[in-house]
């Protein structure tokens, strides 16, 4: 039996779902595969290491059964014909906990072509739900999927529920468990559960769901981001990466050091400050974004009861609030060059 296949480090997408305009004969606006497809490509050429599909952002639970597997198996099929064979593709497994319903999601996420499955934390009861008890779920969970899953804790959106720090690693003895998403700004958490000598760190990677915390946490372990401002400003996000990433190894010639030092610290201020966009105008702020500086899809796009836009003059002053150092930021990166290996390479 060949072991369970662990996700690459890196900068992975929460990638928004696409809605086409809606109908007067149509209850909610039907899927927008082209876009989805474009975006996919989008994000794959300018060096994001992989795509969550239909997660939180993706608005996996406003999607139907066959819908879900229909936009992972589209999206998996455009990679291929476009040159990324085996392209790294998580998909969200947003259940209330069910077992079977949460197994059967993982077959059909699979069956699509996912690799990974990110399965959220069952919060319907929020805290009754013991840590033993989650971990006893998960396991359950590992044992039945056809793909390895990661622990998806979001505790906005299941009831305050928080996976603590000294639960992962009897998470992390099992073997179909390969990873966390913390979807919190609990900094300590991420740093405890990357150094935890009880966790094999090459068989369990810790993500966070916050740009702004790139920096801070991968200089101590973790894997690396799940960033939704990725999606649109991408290529200043993984340069960050890549010059913490390598500075972290040791390697740096000591008479650039203290330059990759003083870059890293100007762009994990320029992503920090992009990053107050999302937290100011969230999953509607990300599609907007994602529609002004891609071209990508409509404005407005999604499915009730989460629907909107921005006016141009909310997203001019939002624009020149948080958004002008990253746009600059991408307009002069090479993206051909942010994911060559080695700092002079990277610095440019």
């Amino acid at each position: 039996m060949s072991s369970p296949l662990i996700p690459p480090k890196g900068v992975w997408v929460p990638v928004p779902t696409f809605f086409q305009s809606p109908t007067p004969s149509t209850i909610q606006p039907a899927l927008d595969i082209h876009a989805q497809q474009a975006h996919a490509l989008f994000l794959a050429d300018r060096g994001i290491t992989g795509l969550v599909l239909l997660g939180s952002t993706g608005e996996a639970i406003h999607l139907t059964r066959s819908e879900r597997s229909e936009l992972i198996s589209s999206v998996r099929s455009h990679l291929d014909k476009h040159g990324y064979p085996d392209y790294p593709i998580m998909a969200g497994v947003l259940t209330s906990g069910e077992i079977e319903e949460t197994v059967q999601w993982l077959d059909d996420v699979a069956s699509a072509g996912a690799q990974w499955g990110l399965v959220l934390v069952p919060g319907y009861f929020g805290n009754a739900a013991k840590q033993e008890d989650l971990v006893e779920w998960f396991r359950i969970i590992a044992d039945r999927s056809k793909i390895p899953v990661l622990v998806y804790n979001y505790p906005g959106v299941t009831n305050g529920v928080v996976v603590q720090p000294e639960t992962y690693p009897l998470l992390a003895q099992h073997a179909k468990i390969v990873g966390c998403k913390m979807s919190h700004g609990n900094v300590s958490h991420h740093v405890q559960v990357s150094l935890d000598p009880e966790i094999d760190h090459d068989k369990f990677r810790v993500f966070s769901g916050f740009g702004q915390q790139l920096g801070p946490i991968v200089s101590y372990g973790a894997a690396g981001v799940i960033d939704g401002m990725a999606a649109f400003y991408p290529k200043t996000v993984v340069r960050l990466f890549n010059l913490v990433s390598e500075l972290d190894t040791g390697n740096v010639d000591q008479s650039i050091a203290r330059d990759v030092k003083a870059e890293i610290t100007r762009l994990q201020f320029v992503v920090s400050r992009a990053e107050e966009f999302v937290v100011r105008h969230g999953l509607v702020g990300i599609k907007e974004a994602v529609w002004r500086v891609t071209k990508l899809g409509i404005q407005g796009s999604g499915r009730l009861p989460i629907r909107g836009s921005l006016t141009d003059e909310e997203w001019e002053k939002a624009r020149a609030l948080f958004l002008k150092g990253i746009e600059t930021e991408e307009a002069e990166v090479d993206w051909k060059k942010v994911t060559l290996p080695g700092v002079k390479e990277i610095l440019g």
